[in-house]
Formats: structure tokens, C-alpha cells, sequence
């Protein structure tokens, strides 16, 4: 049976997938996106030129790449027809699922509103309506791409969802849309999507029918996701490998080979339990070197050591064939380096990750550090000491690492 490839994150995010995607999409004929929304972000640089995406496949910088959002993913319509706006000629290469989640405006302010309903317990989202989007999809109350063919019965049942839910909206003190707005922009956003609606599921079955080489592209990472994540500080999706089988409509017989997408270091925006975080100049020197700000929001990201024991974990969840190491450069001029091969939970050391992930300490091995691995392109050029390094990485998680960035160009990657 014809099989895609899949590109997976491991850690909480940003691990630099759309360098990867980016890099192997020039070998692909199809890009296709499974989960997530407009909350996920993708930086890519080529050839000097900086991209942001967040919900346009990364495989749009492949002229012959054709690109799929699928029906796993919730789209802001708005958002997507901006990010739209970038590109040229994109008829034909982008295609949108016509079973994808709409995101409206009324999803953003009720994730606004219930973060600040939250106060100190905030999760710290994005606040772009992804959750409720989610939600409103899993309570039967969400409306698809598809209906913005008609959207004068999609318009009347928005109004009923928002007179129904007038009371919840009243308490969370939001103010109720304007009707006539919203149903000029329901017409614009039919206008805008309808020549790139379709149904990808069948479109995605017939690439791999006929032979073509079709890369899954997911979104945030492994430890964010709804089920395996550190719960309740996660994203609303599923991030995981078989996310991509019910986000593009796949069977786990269609998924080829996974590659892990993992940074040298560790980073995490948001609240949540964050084991090896570094509180001090180590945190504080990675972030500045790593440029450590969201894509999306432009927060800074809580930063520390690589966690070897998360990424073991993730590696099994996702069925990974090898890892891919990203910003290897950013712990260029570190004196030392360390690894957390290990927690210490309630008083004994393992080498899981448990239930509770707030009452663990780490357990570090430390290495010297190097001077520098910026642009190596050969393996066999690293210093010794980040050598060590990768192998360790490599006996911990037990997976290879079959690929190394060492800056954020597309160019400066070693291929082992």
C-alpha cells in the first residue's frame, strides 16, 4: 500500500518543523497539514528571504508542491485568506478542506474571556479561538468550510447558535456580534476560499494511488497534544502521529516514514510543568541566541535544557524512524552543556514520563560545550564534544538522529 511520510514535533512546539518541511517538501509532490490552527507557526528561511506560516503547509515554497489543509485542521478565514495574500498564483497548488472547522470571531473572544476568567490558572493560549473551535466541533455545534457554499443557511444557523448561547455570552460579558457584519463576512469569505475548497481526503487517496510522494505536516508538538500531552496545559488537537490519520482521513496502514522534529535545547510558550527549564543566565542566554519569541505572538519562550526523557516518550507515541535536530548553533559558545537523562519522582529516579509531570526533578549529565557548529554541513566537521552530544541524545531517546541544523538557512543541514 502506497504510504506518506510524516513530520512530527517532539517537545512543546516550535521545534523548527518548517526548516524541515521546508527542506524535504523540495522532494514531494504534495504538503499536507492535519492539525492545529492559526495558533501554529512556521518560520522559514531561504535564501535570505524570512516566512511566516501558520496555517498554509510549508510546502508552499515549492513552486511544483501541491498543498492541502485538512479536515483535522480549524481555520480562521480571515487569517487564512491574508496569509493567502503573500503568494502568487496559488490556484491549483492550495486546497482546503471542504470537512475543516471554521473558526469565527465569536471563538476568539470566548478564548479570550475564559482566560481571563482563569486569572492566575490561566492555561496561556494564543487566544485565537482554536479551543472553542474544538469544542463547538466535538459538542455538534460547529460549522465546516463546506457550508460557506450556501451561505445563507450557514448565516441562519449562526444566528440561532448565538441567540441560544445569548445567556453565556451575557456572563462572559461579550459583546454579541453584529449580524450584518458577520454575514458580509461569511460572503467574503465565500469569494474569497470557494475556487480552493475541496474534498482532500479523496484528493490525498488518489495522490498516493498514483504514485506521488505525499509529506503530513503536523502542527505544535508532541507534548501539547489533547491525550498524551501535559494535560490541561495542551492544545486542542490531537499532535500526534495518529493525528494525521483522522486529520487527513488516512488509515495507520497509509503512514510511512516519521521523522521527529526536535530542538538541541528545550523551549515552551505557556503555562504548564516544564522539567528541564532553566530559571537562570543559561535560560536567559538561549532565548536571546535562539531568538526565542513566538511566531505567532511574539512571547517569549520559557527555555532549558534538551529533555531526553520526554523525547523517548514522544518518540514511541509517534513511531519515530529518526530524529531531526534543529538550532544545534544556538548552544554554539556554551561552556557546558546539559542533558536531562532522568527524573527523580517521589523519591525514586526513573525514566518514564509519569502522570504528574509538576513533581518531577531532573536529572542531568553535563558535556563541554563548543565553540562553534554554525553552517557545518558534514558530520565528520562537528567538534567532538557536540558529537557526544548527538550520541547521547541518541542512546537516551534510542532513535537516531539522521539530521542536524546548524543554522536557520536551508542550506546549513547535515544529512547522516
Amino acid at each position: 500500500m502506497p504510504t506518506a511520510d510524516l513530520i512530527v514535533g517532539l517537545q512543546w512546539g516550535d521545534e523548527g518543523k518548517g526548516k524541515i518541511v521546508d527542506m524535504l517538501a523540495q522532494k514531494y509532490e504534495a504538503v499536507a497539514r492535519f492539525a492545529g490552527g492559526h495558533n501554529a507557526g512556521h518560520t522559514i528561511v531561504t535564501n535570505g528571504k524570512t516566512y511566516a506560516l501558520h496555517l498554509i503547509p510549508s510546502g508552499i515554497l515549492n513552486p511544483d508542491a501541491i498543498n492541502i489543509i485538512g479536515n483535522g485542521v480549524v481555520v480562521c478565514p480571515a487569517n487564512l485568506m491574508k496569509e493567502m495574500s503573500q503568494f502568487d498564483n496559488l490556484k491549483g497548488r492550495l486546497w482546503l478542506s471542504d470537512k475543516a472547522h471554521l473558526i469565527l470571531p465569536y471563538h476568539q473572544m470566548i478564548d479570550q474571556a475564559r482566560e481571563r476568567m482563569r486569572g492566575a490558572k490561566a492555561i496561556g493560549t494564543t487566544g485565537r479561538g482554536i479551543g472553542p473551535a474544538y469544542a463547538d466541533k466535538i459538542s455538534r455545534l460547529g460549522h465546516r468550510v463546506g457550508e460557506l457554499k450556501d451561505t445563507e443557511k450557514l448565516f441562519k444557523k449562526i444566528v440561532e447558535y448565538l441567540h441560544q448561547n445569548r445567556p453565556i455570552f451575557e456572563a462572559m460579558k461579550i459583546e454579541m456580534p453584529d449580524e450584518t457584519a458577520l454575514k458580509e463576512d461569511l460572503i467574503r469569505y465565500r469569494d474569497g476560499l470557494m475556487p480552493y475548497i475541496a474534498d482532500t481526503t479523496q484528493m490525498i487517496w488518489k495522490l498516493l494511488e498514483d504514485g506521488k510522494k505525499v509529506l503530513l505536516e503536523g502542527a505544535q508538538g508532541t507534548m501539547l497534544d489533547i491525550d498524551h500531552g501535559t494535560y490541561p496545559f495542551v492544545t486542542s488537537s490531537n499532535t500526534i502521529a495518529g493525528g494525521a490519520c483522522t486529520g487527513m482521513g488516512l488509515s495507520t496502514k497509509q503512514v510511512g516514514h516519521v521523522t521527529g522534529i526536535a530542538k538541541a535545547y528545550c523551549t515552551r510558550v505557556g503555562n504548564g510543568p516544564f522539567p528541564s527549564e532553566d530559571f537562570g543566565p543559561y535560560g536567559e542566554r538561549l532565548r536571546q541566541q535562539g531568538h526565542e519569541f513566538g511566531t505567532t505572538t511574539g512571547r517569549p519562550r520559557r527555555c532549558g535544557w534538551f529533555d531526553a526523557v520526554a523525547i523517548r516518550y514522544a518518540c514511541a507515541l509517534n513511531g519515530c524512524d529518526q530524529i531531526s535536530l534543529m538550532k544545534l548553533d544556538v548552544l554554539d559558545g556554551f561552556e557546558e552543556i546539559k542533558i536531562c537523562v532522568g527524573y527523580r519522582f517521589e523519591g525514586e529516579l526513573i525514566d518514564y514520563v509519569p502522570y504528574d509531570l509538576e513533581k518531577v526533578e531532573p536529572v542531568y549529565e553535563t558535556f563541554p560545550g563548543w565553540e562553534k557548529v554554525e553552517g557545518i554541513s558534514d558530520y565528520e566537521k562537528l567538534p567532538d564534544s557536540a558529537k557526544a552530544y548527538i550520541e547521547t541524545i541518541e542512546r537516551v531517546s534510542g532513535v537516531k538522529v539522521g539530521i542536524i541544523s546548524t543554522s536557520p538557512d536551508r542550506d546549513d543541514t547535515i544529512i547522516r
